[in-house]
């Protein structure tokens, strides 16, 4: 007599309870955003529209995770920021090109779904959705048993923008004498934390008995999106970098043409107490400056003539500074001086 012993539950993936985090996902998105719920969440595809004012419009697309920053979030047994980090990956590379975010989607594949631990995740990723002025269409979640260890789970997402054609930036809107401003970050972001999990590896730093580090390490990713926006439409830049892995010489040469050079004093770079903290544990500052924001979140490239206007956009905190200029050069990225690490 067949006893039917095996259930895909037994096997180690509830239905169930991953059709009741989708009600929750339409509900909180919902909530956030003071709309109905969302019809596309829960179907088999997203359907958005495209903004009929844009004149010759493009379409962007972005795609990042946080990498090992969920260790951090593990260790911590804290995820209500981690989903903001989300966001910000790839909507922060979005405005680069000019483009405002339209849409989000979400893929989360874990060990066992764990209700409380992905209800907080999805707040943050909500909450990175608004500050961002775009819409959490829809995602993926995959229970995954035996590919991630008890407890483990990764977290991926998929942005999407449009921007007019007129408006992208391109290099050649980069001149000779422009002037190179630094907007400071919120922190680490959400790169370089496995070596930072190496450093406390090494000197066996606990975390959790750290009030410092407890703090510092889970301060989400600043979105710069209103604020890149508002000077996108008053054509106040001429180009903009998102500071991420590869730290400021590696993500400015993206944007600068071949002709030209980013000549960027490292002496006025305004760092923060977490990367000073990094170098004086033990980090180099050639390891520090390729791995690290190192205190500069995004870059603005603008004409010297725009600076005051641009820095009425941003709040005191995130005030845009001068680091550097545009000159004539090979290589696209002069580093000179050193940063104040004291």
């Amino acid at each position: 007599m067949n006893k039917k012993l095996y259930t895909y539950k037994k096997s180690g993936v509830d239905i169930d309870t991953a059709d009741n985090f989708v009600n929750f996902i339409s509900s909180v998105s919902s909530k956030k955003r003071g709309k109905k719920k969302f019809s596309n969440i829960g179907g088999f595809g997203s359907i958005s529209s495209i903004p009929n004012q844009i004149k010759q419009p493009k379409i962007v697309a972005c795609t990042d995770g946080v990498g090992t920053k969920i260790e951090i979030a593990n260790t911590l047994n804290k995820y209500d920021t981690i989903g903001i980090d989300l966001v910000a990956m790839s909507v922060n590379d979005l405005i680069v090109q000019g483009a405002k975010p339209l849409l989000f989607l979400d893929y989360i594949s874990i060990n066992k779904i764990d209700l409380k631990k992905l209800k907080s995740i999805i707040k943050g990723i909500v909450i990175g959705c608004k500050q961002s002025n775009c819409d959490l269409v829809g995602g993926e979640t995959a229970e995954m048993p035996g590919t991630y260890e008890k407890g483990k789970f990764d977290i991926a997402g998929f942005a999407v923008g449009i921007v007019g054609k007129n408006k992208i930036l391109k290099k050649s809107k980069i001149k000779q004498n422009d002037l190179i401003l630094a907007v400071p970050s919120s922190g680490l972001h959400s790169n370089g934390f496995s070596l930072v999990r190496y450093l406390l590896n090494k000197k066996k730093i606990n975390i959790r008995k750290n009030t410092f580090l407890k703090t510092e390490l889970l301060k989400p990713t600043k979105i710069y999106v209103k604020e890149v926006l508002n000077l996108i439409n008053k054509d106040l830049i001429n180009g903009c970098a998102n500071i991420t892995g590869g730290g400021l010489a590696d993500n400015i040469k993206r944007v600068i043409p071949d002709n030209l050079i980013a000549d960027i004093d490292l002496k006025q770079i305004k760092t923060s107490k977490i990367f000073k903290w990094l170098y004086q544990n033990g980090i180099s500052e050639n390891e520090m400056l390729k791995t690290f924001n190192c205190g500069v979140g995004f870059c603005l490239i603008i004409n010297p003539k725009n600076y005051k206007k641009t820095k009425k956009y941003f709040s005191k905190k995130f005030e845009p500074y001068i680091i550097g200029k545009i000159s004539k050069g090979k290589n696209k990225v002069k580093l000179n001086g050193s940063v104040d690490w004291i």
